[in-house]
């Protein structure tokens, strides 16, 4: 069987690291420490007010991070996301902090000097903290101070993946020393900087390369083990190779290295998989919504704070285009399709009736360009998307949220679910009035099942990658791309 590529944003949470701990800490005093500068500088004292400034901003700014994604930055390895991600939790943290002192009157006790300043000087802190601090990581790495030597028993797509964190993680303190396999005796043997190139030049491709970065076959592992030259051993060998895992435990139980199994799930569809214990027995998720718990009612205030302002500012345009649709073509105003909700519930989705029909059993035709069925005041309300205004309604009811993958009509989830694997799993969220798929250009008609296969891998992709921030991105994307939907018909 080939080996599968899996998307590099899947993860496993579990368990967390010193760096989970020092990153927050660090964030903490960059915050305190640039406050306290400024009021040095500008006052000459800190006073009990600023103590409690810095420290309610703190509090904010990690409540914050969490929603964002910045908490989950070292798991990313990109210092522009984290950048970015920095900017954005710190103005949500003063506009925090902004409400907070309007309400309380508490802001009038600072001057307004301070206050900017320290509104720019804070997440320059952080983030030079942050740069300064990978720094530090990858120069100690190189030095070998408090690092591991590692070896990856298992040349597959999971151990190639294993060496790339590695490699994007220096907090980790492993310093990879090759592979060690089985399968083909006449690979060539390469250096560790020729395979970390090699490496780098894989990630983005997708594709197998074999004949790269192979060290020796196991026994030599073992033997290099029991010389004390290797201090961990990376298992990444697939599930069914039971033999050669048990082989290899067997030997290294009888040297001193660390050993971690790298178990394949990600030759299955993960999302949002987790760590859990099932009375005392580990096991992973492998099929779990992401919106359980504080995500989950954090994800549901915003729905409903962002769905009633945009109804109140949307009431006379909703109100002028129901007296449009009443004028140029006769029917209701709304139609309610029969539409999947979460976990495959049936629910019923709100729009302005565009079309002269009302399809609604169990065929459901899609509209088509030059479709004669759509009236042409629902021409422009389809290309605009202002048909689907009405499904704020069905946001504050709780049937769909705003962000998430767009709810297919029941006809159209019957007969795809059969034709493309994982189809159903788009439903272990709320469908949204957006989504990842909408604002990365798939909408519109799905006359081949390409393109249709296109939309479910996006939204696969929201349901692993799921964060506050994604979400936001997501709205911000929507309002600039409305306007230009070419395939909207």
């Amino acid at each position: 069987m080939p080996e599968r590529s899996f998307d590099k944003h899947s993860s496993i949470a579990g368990e967390r690291h010193p760096l989970d701990l020092l990153q927050p800490t660090l964030d903490a005093f960059s915050i305190l420490g640039s406050l306290y500068a400024v009021k040095i500088v500008a006052r000459g004292w800190m006073d009990d007010a600023g103590i409690v400034l810095g420290l309610l901003a703190v509090i904010v700014f990690l409540i914050l991070s969490k929603i964002t994604g910045l908490a989950r930055t070292r798991d990313r390895g990109n210092a522009d996301y984290e950048i970015t991600a920095i900017m954005i939790t710190w103005v949500m943290t003063v506009m925090s902090l902004s409400v907070i002192g309007f309400a309380t009157r508490y802001g009038e006790v600072f001057a307004r000097s301070v206050m900017f300043t320290w509104a720019i000087l804070a997440p320059m802190t952080v983030a030079l903290c942050r740069m300064l601090l990978r720094i530090v990581q990858q120069s100690a790495k190189r030095r070998g101070y408090g690092t591991r030597r590692v070896a990856i028993a298992g040349l597959n797509t999971l151990g190639r993946q294993t060496a790339q964190n590695i490699d994007a993680e220096p907090a980790l303190g492993f310093n990879l020393v090759g592979f060690f396999d089985d399968r083909v005796e006449d690979r060539p043997s390469l250096s560790v900087s020729d395979m970390k190139d090699k490496l780098a030049a894989d990630s983005g491709d997708g594709e197998s390369h074999d004949e790269a970065t192979l060290s020796g076959n196991l026994s030599e592992l073992v033997d290099q083990c029991r010389a004390g030259q290797i201090d961990t051993v990376m298992v990444t060998l697939p599930m069914r190779a039971e033999d050669r895992i048990r082989y290899l435990l067997d030997q290294l139980s009888d040297s001193t290295v660390s050993v971690y199994i790298v178990p394949d799930f990600f030759v299955f569809e993960l999302l949002h998989s987790r760590w859990t214990n099932m009375g005392g027995l580990p096991a992973v998720s492998v099929f779990e919504n992401p919106l359980f718990g504080v995500d989950g009612a954090l994800k549901r205030i915003a729905d409903v704070a962002i769905a009633s302002a945009g109804l109140l500012v949307a009431a006379i345009p909703m109100m002028l285009i129901a007296i449009g649709i009443k004028l140029t073509s006769k029917g209701p105003v709304f139609f309610r399709q029969k539409r999947y909700g979460l976990d495959g519930k049936e629910i019923l989705v709100w729009k302005f009736r565009s079309m002269r029909t009302c399809d609604n059993g169990p065929v459901v035709k899609q509209a088509t360009k030059g479709d004669p069925r759509i009236t042409p005041l629902g021409g422009i309300l389809r290309k605009t998307s202002l048909d689907e205004l009405p499904q704020l309604f069905n946001v504050i009811e709780g049937t769909m949220s705003l962000v998430g993958p767009r709810p297919h009509a029941t006809a159209h989830n019957e007969q795809y679910r059969g034709l493309i694997r994982g189809y159903m799993l788009r439903h272990k969220v709320k469908p949204g009035i957006t989504g990842l798929a909408q604002v990365n250009g798939c909408r519109g008609e799905t006359e081949t099942i390409e393109k249709m296969e296109q939309r479910i891998q996006w939204d696969h992709q929201y349901i692993r990658r799921w964060s506050m921030w994604l979400d936001l991105k997501i709205l911000f994307k929507t309002v600039l791309v409305v306007w230009k939907q070419d395939t909207a018909y």
